[in-house]
């Protein structure tokens, strides 16, 4: 970026590397974990979490240094999100989502990214990503916007919005964009009562012919001959060249991971202290305890290394080549897919083992059970969504979509 464009972040985080932000992460998990039933409760993200991330910088971790972020490398969408969902799913998921579109703004024009960070460096965006919720129009200087969008999780808490759309002309679609809106502009739908991840306040969000400026309109459609982001002009890092389609699922499966191994955490602790109720033997002895913990242990394990090791295969190839094949693009959503369904398993697992203490409101284990059974109904984490098209590719079939 020139010097003329070089803003002045009234907090900068650009110093923080990698190892300290882990450490940052780590040292929030007594407080999420303290915080955890009043998320719920509240149905959204509350203060004192909201503020400790922002004193962290944690959520400015993929924003780009030139704007005092950290702009770590991609392995941080695993890494720090994993460790923040050991204390909370909610938490974690929520901020996820919001910490990834500083990496999205990057690809917008210089003037959008100007116009939320110049102001407020630590400004909170939260997304609809649904194109077919949304309608934009083409008309002079920008695009004519409505729509209702679901599950925009943060919402309550953030200043902007990414809402996508398809632009069409009369019925024909002629591209697919996504919006930066001003919350002013948008109306919350307060619809977010739900089985689980109840704290992220993934409500609705709803606009009605509203004016985008054409600099706060990107187009999506990568697959048109000579597409560009303009944002990518100012950001050289491969990592916002990252395509978010084939890699925006790990950093929320990466959620699911951290509270499969709280879980785990959670259950070692009881079982080391517990007898049963009905013989008083030490379930520790028992050794279909011992299978199940080490079983649930080694799925997390090892789904946490798949996942990191898509993020630095993926980062590596964009580096060298600048960019992915449909091949890799659905293959690491295959993974991100297969990934979270073994981290569902590795939580029931332990989750039938806990027998009807488990059930109780009180028993922190009924909560991440739950959490992890609805964030395993997002679409990234449906293997009948998410498997065939790769199958498809790989046995030498064609795979098209505007926005892969």
């Amino acid at each position: 970026m020139d010097t003329a464009h070089r803003p002045q972040p009234a907090r900068s985080f650009a110093d923080v590397g990698h190892a300290e932000a882990l450490e940052r992460a780590r040292a929030l998990v007594p407080l999420l974990r303290e915080h955890a039933a009043a998320q719920e409760q509240a149905t959204r993200m509350i203060a004192p979490i909201e503020q400790a991330l922002h004193a962290s910088g944690l959520f400015r971790y993929q924003q780009p240094r030139v704007f005092g972020g950290m702009e770590l490398d991609l392995t941080a969408i695993v890494e720090l999100v994993e460790i923040l969902g050991r204390g909370d799913a909610s938490t974690a998921w929520t901020f996820a989502n919001l910490a990834s579109h500083h990496r999205q703004l990057a690809l917008w024009d210089i003037r959008a990214q100007q116009e939320v960070w110049g102001a407020n460096p630590d400004a909170l965006i939260a997304s609809g990503i649904a194109y077919v919720q949304g309608r934009g129009t083409r008309v002079d200087g920008g695009l004519r916007l409505s729509g209702e969008w679901g599950f925009s999780s943060g919402v309550d808490v953030s200043q902007w919005n990414m809402l996508y759309c398809v632009v069409r002309e009369g019925d024909t679609p002629v591209d697919w964009c996504a919006c930066l809106v001003p919350a002013a502009d948008y109306e919350i739908v307060d619809d977010w009562q739900t089985l689980g991840m109840c704290g992220t306040g993934s409500r609705t969000v709803r606009a009605q012919d509203i004016f985008v400026p054409e600099h706060r309109v990107v187009s999506m459609q990568v697959a048109r001959a000579g597409h560009r982001f303009p944002g990518l002009d100012h950001h050289p890092n491969p990592l916002y060249r990252v395509p978010t389609p084939a890699m925006g699922g790990h950093s929320i499966a990466a959620a699911m991971l951290g509270n499969a191994q709280a879980m785990i955490d959670l259950t070692v602790e009881s079982v080391k202290a517990r007898s049963t109720r009905y013989t008083g033997a030490k379930m520790r002895d028992m050794p279909m305890v011992q299978w199940r913990v080490s079983m649930a242990a080694a799925k997390v394990d090892a789904m946490r290394g798949f996942l990191r090791n898509d993020c630095t295969e993926a980062f590596a190839e964009v580096a060298r080549s600048g960019g992915l094949s449909i091949e890799q693009k659905l293959r690491y959503k295959r993974n991100c897919a297969a990934a979270m369904q073994i981290a569902v398993e590795a939580v029931d697992l332990l989750h039938e083992m806990a027998g009807a203490g488990g059930i109780y409101d009180r028993n922190v284990l009924q909560r991440l059970f739950r959490d992890a059974h609805a964030a395993a109904g997002h679409i990234a984490f449906s293997v009948d969504a998410q498997l065939p098209p790769w199958a498809l590719v790989a046995l030498g079939g064609e795979f098209r979509s505007p926005t892969m």
